[in-house]
């Protein structure tokens, strides 16, 4: 059905039908500069992110459990999809982000709650998604769908390791087992980002690049590397455990190596923005897969600020305590474009259009 035309619901019904795999992504932007705004002092500022990530995630809890019941096929197309399918990891970091954001707030039970969640999510997807979407597709080759959303495999790893740290000084009897999986997941997040590093390389270098396809979900390739080492930062604090203790160098040293990589990549990421907008004139308007531009440039923020503490390198956390002004603008700007674009296809009829993808 014509979603300008129709009615109200059938255009709801067509927006959650197409609901994009990797909106959670709003969730963990929201949620990560909430973070970085609390650890600035900025509390009421940071409240307010708090309670747009916690609706954001009811909402889109609720929308994805409409379209698992009602339409069913859709769904198992994107898992099917190698170009979305990753996308559905942003489910696990999005419930991690906002369970290390309430964990601020004392609530630590929940955060427990929302790691045992994201854990068994990571775990499912983590075998479930490469299957569906590369290793058991018939067509050939796969890797001309590889794309920037490959990250968030990466970045789910990373955010069970932050979650776990959160978690640890005050596990009690757990907290060697909570060690042991952060230290886990972290290692594992490293080597997924080096293998999506080989295959997306491979697919600008094998296939022509054109504008459309260095989209915004490129981004995530930073905000993966900048979770990395924020995970990295959490677990050097971490009380002693044998596996802490064993890594804690390790750690330390490569999460400065990583963040140097992670702001190597910021005017790499720019360039190809301008090349995309500037040059080859591809209008700038609101599509969902602006939530993966936001999320680095918190990440990054809250990594250097975190980062910086940690390993005592006040230049790192000055560069991260100015650049997360900069993710709380690019914030306000995609959650006022997100606002007019349900406006538009959901409130208003719009003549003309013949999906609604919000």
């Amino acid at each position: 059905m014509d979603a300008g035309h129709g009615t109200l619901g059938s255009r709801s019904s067509e927006a959650v039908a197409t609901l994009a795999p990797g909106y959670f992504a709003l969730v963990m932007a929201s949620g990560i500069i909430s973070v970085g705004l609390e650890l600035e002092g900025f509390h009421a500022f940071s409240a307010i992110l708090l309670a747009v990530c916690v609706v954001a995630y009811g909402v889109l809890v609720a929308l994805n459990a409409v379209r698992l019941a009602a339409f069913r096929r859709p769904l198992r197309a994107d898992f099917m999809h190698p170009g979305r399918a990753f996308g559905f990891y942003t489910f696990v970091a999005g419930t991690n982000v906002l369970g290390v954001r309430l964990a601020m707030t004392g609530a630590h039970w929940a955060t427990a709650v929302l790691l045992a969640v994201a854990g068994l999510a990571w775990f499912v997807l983590g075998y479930v998604i490469p299957w569906t979407a590369v290793l058991g597709r018939d067509e050939r080759p796969v890797v001309k769908d590889a794309n920037g959303t490959w990250f968030i495999w990466c970045v789910a790893s990373q955010s069970v390791a932050v979650a776990c740290a959160t978690l640890e000084p005050l596990a009690g009897s757990w907290k060697a087992g909570l060690a042991l999986l952060a230290v886990v997941a972290w290692s594992v997040g490293i080597i997924l980002y080096a293998a999506v590093g080989i295959f997306v390389s491979l697919r600008l270098m094998m296939y022509r690049i054109r504008p459309e396809d260095l989209g915004p979900a490129y981004f995530v390739a930073m905000g993966a590397m900048a979770i990395t080492v924020l995970a990295g930062a959490r677990i050097v604090e971490m009380a002693d455990a044998p596996m802490v203790a064993v890594t804690r160098g390790l750690v330390a040293g490569a999460s400065v190596v990583f963040w140097a990589f992670a702001s190597w990549l910021f005017p790499v990421l720019i360039a190809a923005g301008c090349w995309r907008h500037l040059v080859k004139k591809v209008p700038l308007s609101y599509e969902p897969g602006l939530w993966g531009v936001i999320f680095p440039l918190g990440m990054y923020a809250v990594a250097g600020i975190y980062l910086g503490r940690a390993d005592r390198l006040p230049v790192v956390e000055l560069i991260g305590r100015t650049e997360l002004w900069v993710a709380v603008g690019a914030f306000a700007v995609t959650m006022g474009g997100m606002l007019f674009h349900l406006w538009t296809t959901l409130v208003l009829p719009r003549p003309g259009r013949e999906r609604a993808h919000p």
